[in-house]
């Protein structure tokens, strides 16, 4: 175990309301900081009051966008405070990293940086059902250099933020346009690496679907422009005739911890689960002829987001009549009930926070 120093906060900020609580807007008292500098390693693994970073104008992050985060949750287990799949958003970063040539973060200390921050800011976790406390692990390149390079020093810090729903129609069914004229990622580049740049490469696209009343875009492939990839942020799955089907990871889309999570529980309930390509074309022939039984995003943020309807060349087919699947209820509450305690966890999906 490192050894992390820890520096309260002399003013603890005030507890904000759990019914009021949107995405990512407030944050704990205290973050995680740890610096690396090429030759000496990872170091100086420190708790520290939440505050800003003193960075000059010439940080390579700015510029060159070598950067990684992920994003995991806490929950509030009864009168335990537990961390959903830490492991795997862990082994994630590190695999973000080796694409952007950041030194990979030691698994056991990443973990034991996150249950020490978490532990410290535990009175921050909500209690509320559908609320949580979101967990931020971020990298960014920090020498300072105006040339396209590797950089020889990285800052790793962690920060928390107490969450309520990700999207503001909670869980109810959300309307997804087909975006077919912009792309996110092709194979090859950075589609299955959790870094800044696969995020704003999306911004356009979203703003103007949300211009037209959609919640989200559905990604096509890069190449063919048919082949179904991520919808907005999130990993989608459909159910076509009893078949529970997802993109194969193919280096474009980010294997969420949330689609593994339901493949394995689809799997354990006996059902017909595809990991494949899906061209667009059979999804919307399959709504039009009753094939569609219902579609649903996943992802750490909103964990099932069921789609209500979706839109492509202007044509609009609605997804189980525009309600909540029985599939994605099914699953929201196995999901939740796993995190909250409710209900058993045969995988060791769950990690206690001591």
């Amino acid at each position: 175990m490192a050894a992390i120093t820890i520096t309260k906060a002399s003013k603890p900020g005030a507890l904000p309301a759990e019914n009021s609580l949107g995405f990512g807007q407030i944050f704990t008292d205290h973050m995680f900081v740890m610096d690396y500098t090429a030759g000496k390693g990872w170091h100086d693994p420190r708790v520290v009051p939440y505050g800003p970073f003193s960075l000059s104008p010439a940080t390579l992050v700015l510029h060159y966008g070598q950067a990684t985060f992920e994003g995991l949750k806490a929950f509030r287990a009864g009168e335990r405070v537990v961390l959903f799949r830490p492991r795997a958003n862990i082994d994630r970063m590190n695999r973000s990293n080796a694409r952007l040539c950041i030194p990979e973060i030691p698994p056991d200390l990443h973990l034991q940086a996150i249950e020490t921050l978490v532990g410290v800011d535990q009175h921050w976790v909500p209690k509320s059902e559908g609320t949580a406390l979101y967990i931020r692990p971020t990298v960014i390149a920090t020498e300072a250099f105006l040339g396209v390079h590797v950089s020889s020093a990285y800052l790793f810090f962690i920060i928390l933020s107490p969450v309520g729903a990700y999207y503001k129609e909670g869980f109810s069914p959300v309307k997804i346009l087909v975006e077919d004229e912009y792309i996110r990622a092709a194979r090859g580049g950075l589609g299955e690496a959790k870094t800044p740049a696969n995020y704003a490469a999306s911004l356009l696209a979203a703003e103007k679907a949300k211009a037209k009343g959609f919640t989200q875009v559905l990604w096509l492939d890069g190449v063919e422009r048919k082949w179904i990839e991520e919808v907005g942020t999130m990993n989608i799955f459909f159910k076509i005739r009893g078949e529970v089907i997802t993109s194969n990871l193919t280096g474009t889309i980010l294997p969420g911890v949330t689609r593994d999570s339901v493949l394995t529980l689809c799997r354990d309930w006996g059902l017909k689960v595809s990991e494949r390509q899906l061209a667009i074309d059979e999804v919307m022939a399959a709504a039009r002829d009753g094939g569609l039984e219902e579609s649903f995003g996943t992802g750490t943020a909103a964990v099932i987001s069921p789609v209500g309807s979706l839109t492509y060349k202007d044509q609009t087919v609605a997804v189980n009549q525009g309600k909540v699947g029985p599939l994605a209820q099914r699953l929201y509450d196995a999901i939740t009930g796993i995190q909250y305690g409710r209900l058993p966890d045969p995988h060791g999906w769950v990690v206690t926070v001591e």
